[in-house]
């Protein structure tokens, strides 16, 4: 049986440890169980870590095209408004899920566990 790489399966919202069954149940909540292998993925918390990186990603492509755009073509600010806000949005929105994806992946292939949980 081929090794899954759990950094592409958590990145494609499938199950890090065997890349079958589904990491999410809804949009950006960890299922507790993977269905087919009934791994236990709801001990897997990001916390705040992907949306961090998803801020930091978005927050200068669309920053620096906005920029861009301002000084290179002149746009005036309210279409500036009116095409980066939602371009932010839609990028946060793309980038979230297999951001948050990764990190769960990154926890399950490091063997990461939340401090004082199991260590006592």
């Amino acid at each position: 049986m081929p090794k899954t790489n759990p950094y592409a399966a958590g990145a494609a919202g499938r199950c890090p440890v065997c890349g079958e069954g589904f990491l999410f149940e809804g949009f950006l909540k960890v299922a507790q169980r993977c269905e087919a292998c009934g791994y236990d993925l709801g001990r897997h918390e990001t916390g705040d870590g992907a949306a961090t990186f998803v801020i930091l990603i978005a927050g200068f492509l669309c920053a620096f095209g906005a920029l861009f755009s301002m000084f290179a073509w002149g746009w005036p600010v309210w279409l500036l408004l009116l095409v980066w806000l939602p371009l932010t949005l839609v990028a946060c929105l793309v980038l979230m899920r297999p951001a948050k994806g990764l990190m769960v992946a990154a926890q399950i292939a490091n063997k990461a566990s939340e401090a004082g949980r199991d260590d006592v």
